[in-house]
């Protein structure tokens, strides 16, 4: 007759210091035990270690149980073992192929209420949490936080109950606590992102620059309330470009200079920026603003790509018109597709970055579609959305932790 296998968890707790889990392993070689699962986790100098093994058939546990309490009260641990039936084992190893989900949450500070709230929807949703990671370097403990980053990461396994229901739930916590929560399928695409493709206005830069013009033209209300109804999605974007364009005849083409040098970059920008192109990913912009300031952008940015509007200047003055095809939301989703092919990757290796409804339709067609301190309609209609902290937020939706990103 043969014997049960005999499968064992050992967990271990306790102040880290090194050479704790090789003194614990070392026992374990000994034994010539197999390693089933391991699993380490360190918060604030507090050690939470899980190893699972099975014992070999040529062994008894007693042994090997024995020399591990007492390596851990020398090494002044807290130990437990629990037994493992070969039914609850292979119970577990069944749950292999169940699909993951990475849900990340972003603020400045991140409160127990809100954890509390995400986890709540997570459990109802009949979701497994596997691990919790902070993304987020550590915050001091003072009042004033306004440039502090909080990002926890949870990795998630199961099929949710309702996505769509979830998905509100989410959007609701998010309204009401000022947390942005983001939920992407865990897939070999989510680690293989390779271009971002970004809106320019009110994304890269907090202005909108044809307000900015109109200002100068002596046009500013008109102009800007012709804008905020275009971003809104009340009126044809194409047909609000062109009567926009039309009120800025007669500017100086100087002032376009003066408004480029003073461009308000957005929060996060230039550290997302350093840290895109050292990882080895393309940049876009894709704005139906003008390339003559997506071309300073780029050069100031180190961007791959610029597409956008060309104003027609005649003698050094603006005449109220435009060259060429208009670059509104169809066009940039088309841009977008024509930028994954020449770079050779499929569309989920895309991120798309936008405010405005324009944005909708890039936002819908990339992999990661981010509705960036956007419009209530974008925020509602993306499939994610950063409300709370600065474009470098899209790094920690990426995975990347403080110690990783360039400063």
């Amino acid at each position: 007759m043969s014997k049960n296998k005999e499968i064992i968890l050992l967990n271990v707790s306790g102040v880290d210091k090194p050479g704790l889990t090789a003194a614990l392993t070392d026992i374990l070689s000994h034994y010539n035990v197999n390693i089933l699962d391991i699993g380490q986790a360190v918060i604030h100098d507090d050690l939470g270690l899980g190893i699972l093994f099975e014992v070999p058939a040529s062994n008894e546990s007693s042994p090997i149980l024995k020399d591990l309490l007492f390596k851990s009260y020398e090494l002044g641990l807290n130990i437990k073992f629990t037994p493992i039936t070969e039914d609850k084992y292979n119970e577990w190893v069944g749950h292999q192929g169940k699909e993951r989900f990475i849900i990340t949450l972003l603020s400045r500070r991140i409160a127990a209420s809100q954890l509390s709230d995400v986890t709540k929807v997570i459990s109802k949703q009949g979701l497994n949490i596997d691990y919790i990671t902070r993304l987020s370097g550590r915050v001091l403990l003072t009042d004033h936080y306004e440039n502090d980053k909080s990002v926890v990461e949870f990795s998630v396994r199961g099929t949710p109950e309702d996505v769509e229901s979830m998905k509100k739930e989410f959007m609701t916590i998010s309204k009401d606590s000022g947390v942005d929560i983001a939920f992407q399928a865990d897939n070999i695409f989510r680690r293989n992102r390779r271009l971002v493709c970004f809106d320019m206005d009110s994304t890269l830069i907090q202005t909108e620059v044809i307000d900015e013009l109109a200002i100068k033209a002596g046009v500013g209300d008109e102009v800007i309330a012709i804008t905020e109804a275009a971003m809104r999605g009340e009126i044809d974007f194409n047909e609000s470009f062109i009567q926009r364009v039309a009120l800025l005849k007669g500017l100086d083409e100087s002032v376009m200079k003066e408004i480029a040098e003073n461009l308000p970059i957005t929060e996060g920008a230039e550290r997302l920026f350093k840290t895109l192109r050292k990882y080895g990913y393309k940049t876009a912009i894709l704005s139906g603003g003008f390339n003559y300031f997506g071309n300073y952008l780029k050069s100031k940015l180190d961007i791959d790509y610029v597409f956008a509007n060309e104003l027609e200047i005649e003698n050094g003055i603006l005449t109220g018109k435009h060259k060429g095809e208009i670059v509104d939301g169809n066009k940039k989703a088309e841009l977008l597709k024509l930028l994954a092919f020449k770079e050779d990757i499929h569309l989920d290796q895309v991120i798309a970055v936008g405010d405005g409804s324009n944005d909708l339709p890039m936002l819908q067609l990339a992999g990661l579609g981010i509705a960036f301190h956007a419009k209530p309609k974008v925020k509602a209609s993306a499939k994610n959305h950063i409300s709370t902290i600065g474009l470098d937020a899209i790094l920690y939706l990426l995975g990347f932790r403080d110690r990783e990103i360039n400063i």
